[in-house]
């Protein structure tokens, strides 16, 4: 017997890739339901060739659900994911706002597919930045233990939602097309849709991905740091991030720099990374054999490459790592955790909710 399984979100840059995830899928699905805000309710999606109408997401929408993926933004997960762990369904979550909760596992199904046995009804897929630098670095931290990570990150803009998208596009054809100066193309999303400034990102790097926290650092950058800790297991890994916005439509690259327990050889750090699953190793520098964005976009896979050892740390090493941020980055991480779900026979009403209903 096959799961209902529902897309909240699904009309957004992550909840259409979701639904061409499920298609690939190899969990057994008999029916879709997609969900959406008011303002998409109505419109017609294709799922398998069959045409699906998008529903008006209620707490009433997750009856006979099994499976419920959410993209829809954090007050909507906030508000709803509780609803669909009370009718019985599984929520696997793509937003920031469970993430921290000590009741959720935070999970990439590579690294940490053992923590889904604890799920109360909700299971959070971590934020893209934080997603491929796992995939990279948990085959080095088996072996040789971590002792801190430093990381630069080149995002693409499609980490801000589709209207990011048409913001770059406009702005690109602006200065090309139109000749404006890149100064002077007017922005209303980016760095972050909600703080008080908007900066252009055509011709531009922008140093800034979501708000500022306290501590100077951004919320992004506290994201990759908090979430490594969990995901890792481990609170004593040190881990900084800066987070940069580039004018790249389609997946995020990250200059990342570790510092290992023991020394790593680095024929074996390359080793480990191309055997463990999940990652390829693009890593031939004599060819000019490197990871790239538009190579990375589409795929399911995280590609490490331009391995190095410091040139003074006996314990430090280099690495560049490139995923599309849309799919290992949000879609593909949130249903192969629903396969994991599955695999396990976890796909379960739970028992006592743990959540709020708002």
């Amino acid at each position: 017997m096959g799961y209902t399984v529902a897309v909240v979100g699904a009309t957004g840059a992550v909840g259409t890739r979701m639904i061409q995830q499920l298609e690939q899928s190899n969990l057994p699905i008999d029916e879709i339901r997609l969900l959406s805000s008011s303002r998409s309710a109505g419109k017609v999606l294709k799922y398998k060739g069959q045409d699906v109408t998008v529903e008006l997401t209620t707490e009433d929408s997750f009856a006979g659900v099994d499976i419920a993926l959410f993209s829809a933004g954090g007050s909507v997960s906030a508000k709803f994911a509780p609803y669909a762990v009370k009718a019985g369904a599984v929520v696997v979550d793509n937003t920031s706002y469970f993430r921290q909760n000590p009741d959720v596992p935070l999970v990439v199904p590579e690294v940490n597919a053992h923590a889904l046995e604890a799920h109360n009804g909700i299971v959070s897929c971590p934020n893209c930045s934080t997603i491929q630098m796992m995939v990279a670095l948990e085959p080095v931290r088996q072996k040789w233990g971590l002792e801190r990570i430093i990381v630069s990150t080149y995002q693409a803009v499609s980490g801000a939602g589709q209207s990011a998208i048409n913001e770059t596009e406009r702005e690109l054809k602006e200065v090309l097309n139109d000749g404006k100066d890149p100064k002077d193309v007017k922005a209303e999303i980016l760095p972050a849709g909600g703080d008080k400034k908007h900066y252009p990102i055509a011709f531009n790097a922008l140093a800034q991905i979501d708000v500022f926290t306290d501590n100077d650092y951004t919320y992004e950058e506290m994201k990759m740091t908090n979430e490594t800790k969990k995901i890792m297991e481990d609170d004593a890994i040190a881990v900084s991030a800066t987070c940069v916005r580039i004018p790249v439509l389609l997946a995020h690259s990250e200059s990342v720099y570790i510092e290992t327990k023991e020394v790593a050889p680095i024929e074996e750090v390359k080793a480990a990374i191309a055997n463990f699953p999940g990652a390829v190793l693009e890593d031939d520098v004599a060819h000019q054999v490197y990871p790239q964005a538009v190579n990375a976009v589409g795929k399911r896979e995280t590609f490490v490459g331009r391995i190095r050892k410091d040139l003074d740390a006996e314990k430090g090493i280099h690495m560049w790592v490139v995923s599309d941020n849309l799919l290992k980055g949000a879609a593909w991480n949130s249903v192969q955790i629903a396969e994991s779900l599955h695999e396990k026979g976890l796909v379960r009403p739970t028992k006592g909710l743990k959540f709020e209903l708002k």
